[in-house]
């Protein structure tokens, strides 16, 4: 598989701030941001907000996600190695993420991974990503990519339509025994499982979202059960990223995802943006999902999403939908 970036110096670990836990690295890189990005300082300006104000991360100013789409945001002066773009809708603006360092992003997604899964090395990597691989500037499929390569695997890559040549290369791995990743877009993992219904029993079956209006709307619930009948696994898997975001969180199934150490994911009041909720309270309200992402130390870590979700208890979190009125995303998400 040919490395779609060329050949990167990848960290070996991602260098936050030393020994401190979640809570000091997200209030010293808030402070830093606070200065070094030109948008946020603006936008802490407008709310009135000081930065010695700050005493906690639920003090902390989350950015609206659509700041993406209108703003250059960078913490700092740099020139990008890359511009990850979401995929959005016919005539959309989408959202663009200026990357300092391509490296970072592969090395903390790989660490993401690892936190869930263990050593890619372990895993062949097959992606079912082709309105992504259209694009060419996907987070996405950087991701995937990078797994492929740490792999090493001779069957892995990325297949675009050719659903007959997936069929073969899983029939093969299943026939050798080999612990597979299917990672698919949403409506491509239901075109292939229509058309090609199989036993998987060392394929692990994980949807990353995407109907994009090819389809009629799923469940959460009918899509899983639809996929487990005709693939046969007990369980689908599910990555929640975004173009936004340089880390990810995994779920092994149910719809419950955990997020990784770089992550943490907070709620909003839908009465008041400025009411936030963290994992201990309020389980089982439904609110609009605020992320901290270490990894955008040099975008912004502070993001005020346009997701709904709940806290499921021992760290977990659903994702329920959209905020009603907000901009349809490539990445759609499923409503229960």
């Amino acid at each position: 598989m040919k490395n779609l970036f060329g050949q990167a110096h990848f960290t070996e670990h991602l260098t936050l701030g030393g020994n401190e836990d979640f809570s000091g690295l997200a209030m010293n890189i808030f402070r830093r941001q606070a200065i070094q990005n030109p948008v946020y300082a603006a936008y802490l300006g407008h709310l009135k907000v000081e930065e010695t104000m700050v005493k906690a991360i639920r003090d902390i100013p989350f950015l609206p996600i659509s700041f993406f789409k209108s703003h250059v945001l960078k913490s700092g002066d740099f020139a990008e190695t890359f511009i990850f773009e979401s995929s959005g809708t016919t005539g959309s603006i989408n959202s663009r993420h200026f990357i300092k360092d391509i490296s970072t992003y592969l090395t903390n997604a790989e660490n993401n991974f690892r936190e869930v899964y263990g050593d890619p090395s372990g895993y062949c990597f097959l992606a079912l990503l082709p309105s992504y691989l259209e694009r060419g500037n996907s987070s996405l499929v950087a991701m995937a990519d990078h797994f492929i390569k740490l792999s090493q695997h001779p069957l892995g890559g990325f297949f675009l339509y050719d659903k007959a040549q997936l069929h073969s290369v899983l029939s093969q791995l299943e026939s050798l025994g080999q612990t597979v990743v299917l990672l698919g877009v949403t409506y491509a993992l239901i075109d292939f499982a229509e058309e090609y219904p199989m036993k998987l029993r060392n394929t692990i079956v994980m949807e990353t979202g995407g109907m994009k209006g090819r389809k009629k709307e799923l469940t959460r619930n009918e899509l899983h059960a639809f996929l487990k009948l005709n693939l046969g696994v007990e369980s689908i898997h599910a990555e929640y990223g975004m173009t936004e975001l340089q880390s990810q969180a995994y779920s092994k199934g149910e719809g419950i995802f955990r997020p990784s150490s770089t992550m943490k994911v907070l709620l909003r009041s839908p009465d008041d943006p400025f009411e936030v909720w963290e994992s201990h309270e309020n389980l089982g309200k439904t609110g609009a999902i605020n992320i901290i992402d270490l990894a955008n130390e040099d975008s912004i870590s502070f993001i005020a999403t346009d997701d709904l979700g709940r806290f499921t208890g021992d760290g977990g979190f659903e994702i329920l939908g959209r905020i009603d009125n907000a901009d349809l995303r490539g990445c759609s998400l499923l409503s229960l």
